[in-house]
This record gives C-alpha cells, sequence and structure tokens, in this order.
C-alpha cells in the first residue's frame, strides 16, 4: 500500500500544480505526469491507483466512457 500512497501523492500533487478544475481521464493525468517530470508507468497504472482510493473515498469515478477521475476535495 506504500508505494500506491505514494504514486497517489504525486498524481494529487502534479494535478493541483497544474490547477486542473474539471474531471480527467487516466491518460490525461498521465499526460500531465509526464509534462511535470513525474514518471508513472501508464494511464493503467493511474487508473488503478486512482480506483483504490475512491474505495475509501478520496476520489471520485465518473463512470463515463471513459472513465473520469476527480478529487473529492473538490481539486480537479
Amino acid at each position: 500500500m506504500r508505494v500506491r500512497r505514494r504514486d497517489f501523492e504525486r498524481i494529487r500533487s502534479v494535478l493541483q500544480q497544474a490547477d486542473a478544475d474539471e474531471p480527467l481521464t487516466a491518460r490525461e493525468i498521465c499526460r500531465l505526469l509526464d509534462e511535470h517530470g513525474e514518471d508513472i508507468d501508464s494511464a493503467h497504472r493511474v487508473a488503478t491507483v486512482l480506483g483504490r482510493h475512491a474505495q475509501s473515498g478520496e476520489v471520485e469515478v465518473i463512470r463515463d466512457q471513459p472513465y473520469r477521475y476527480r478529487f473529492v476535495d473538490g481539486r480537479n
């Protein structure tokens, strides 16, 4: 769980820096991470990390095509 938490915090930090104000797809998040010099393996990894944190209520998963993710605290 520790590795996932670290990835989660990296994702959250980049989205806060990017001032993302709308839900994003895992692929869009992956692109932002890359632009900010953060290396996460794939959009699948982003989706996995955020999906697991959705179980604890920290992330909202918008079940659209494609899925979009939003942090519950209102950022992104």
